[in-house]
């Protein structure tokens, strides 16, 4: 009988652990602030470095995903939440995404009113050289790539792993804390990642699947995208 996902799991707390110190210490500690100034002098392009980095994340985690948590217990990747979802599903990736934008938009407009600045290098490169090639590089990475990885990394392990020890009020705040933390050090869009985090957490709490907070993810991602080369 498949046990329920909320309620138990395979790991412990060293599956946990590991996972974190490749987070925290892997990927913002040395990809974050070593590798991505050495990719931003191979290409002298904010743009370019920034999707290079975000494909090397991507890699790292899902490779410590697989390596620590799958591999070792024979585990499927259907124990991080990559499985089928129901048609009645796409009712709530419809309404969340809607919530995330108008949620975003808001945050965004108050952080403004208070003195922080929206722009960061990555928005900057893509509004100085605005062709197809850097729209299309800039939507694969926010709109497909970082959507897949930080999903199977922050809800299906992450979440999962807390929900079934802390229950789901600890597990959606403690979750969407580690996942605003990893985005230092972009501190501007903190507010708006906390609230990402929640609004994702609970599509996968509702679904059952990582793949509605995928397709939530990449298209408020995308739109963003979108609207900045607008801007």
């Amino acid at each position: 009988m498949e046990i329920n996902w909320k309620e138990q799991d395979s790991w412990g707390i060293k599956e946990f652990i590991l996972l974190m110190l490749i987070e925290f210490v892997l990927v913002i500690g040395c990809i974050k602030f070593v590798v991505h100034p050495i990719y931003s002098r191979w290409f002298d392009n904010d743009l370019y470095a920034g999707t290079l980095m975000g494909l090397t994340i991507a890699i790292i985690l899902i490779s410590g995903v697989y390596l620590i948590a799958l591999r070792p217990k024979k585990l499927s990747w259907s124990e991080v939440g990559i499985k089928k979802f129901t048609v009645k599903d796409w009712k709530i990736i419809v309404i969340f995404s809607i919530i995330l934008m108008v949620g975003a938009v808001i945050i965004m407009l108050l952080t403004i009113f208070i003195g922080n600045s929206w722009e960061n290098s990555k928005t900057e490169a893509i509004q100085q050289n605005v062709t197809f090639l850097t729209v299309l590089i800039a939507f694969i990475s926010a709109a497909i790539i970082s959507p897949i990885y930080e999903e199977i990394f922050y809800r299906g392990f992450i979440y999962r792993w807390l929900r079934t020890r802390i229950g789901f009020i600890g597990a959606i705040l403690l979750s969407a804390i580690i996942f605003t933390i990893i985005h230092i050090p972009t501190y501007n869009a903190m507010p708006v990642n906390f609230f990402s985090g929640i609004i994702l957490a609970l599509a996968y709490e509702r679904t059952n699947s990582i793949w509605p907070s995928v397709m939530i993810h990449g298209l408020t991602n995308g739109i963003m995208v979108l609207l900045t080369t607008l801007g």
